[in-house]
């Protein structure tokens, strides 16, 4: 991916973020303006705090070297922000990271593929407080619903033992 895509990337995360209400400040030409290791986005909200590394890409995985991560990870940790890996796959939404949830190559590096960003990552509403992610189980405990009663249950199963037909199970089951 060329440079000029990334920054605008980069861009395209900053005032996104800005419009969510976060406080936010892009490190222009991070990790090669300064000898310092910088995180591409520093972003606040006065409840949350976070040092981004921002990785986008056309489709591929995204790889990030171990020395990226570690320097996120020191910088994060010396400015009091939470540590996290932006990435953008071309046609998706941005997906965030804790470093340590990223896959680890064996030669030390960092992948995300966009099957798993899609899967387990946090989306941007998430990411900013505008929703939060419940699994099907979750869900269900919170309707109060934990299935199927007793009655219907014996019935599904007389049907499935061949002891009761569909017609006699639907006309019980109303």
């Amino acid at each position: 991916m060329s440079q000029a895509k990334g920054d605008r990337r980069e861009r395209e995360l900053v005032n996104a973020l800005d419009e969510a209400g976060f406080a936010v400040m892009r490190a222009p030409a991070s990790g090669s303006a300064t000898e310092r290791e910088l995180p591409d986005v520093l972003a606040g909200d006065s409840e949350q705090f976070y040092a981004i590394e921002a990785k986008s890409s056309s489709g591929d995985p995204i790889y990030l070297t171990g020395e990226e991560v570690e320097a996120l990870i020191y910088f994060a940790q010396n400015f009091g922000a939470k540590p996290r890996i932006g990435v953008r796959f071309d046609r998706e939404d941005w997906y965030f990271f804790h470093p340590g949830d990223l896959h680890v190559t064996d030669g030390g590096n960092y992948r995300v593929k966009k099957e798993t960003a899609l899967a387990e990552g946090t989306d941007f509403a998430e990411f900013t407080g505008r929703s939060e992610k419940v699994t099907l189980e979750e869900a269900a405990a919170a309707d109060g619903d934990d299935g199927p009663d007793e009655d219907t249950l014996r019935v599904l199963n007389a049907v499935e033992q061949g002891v009761m037909d569909v017609d006699e199970a639907a006309e019980l089951l109303e």
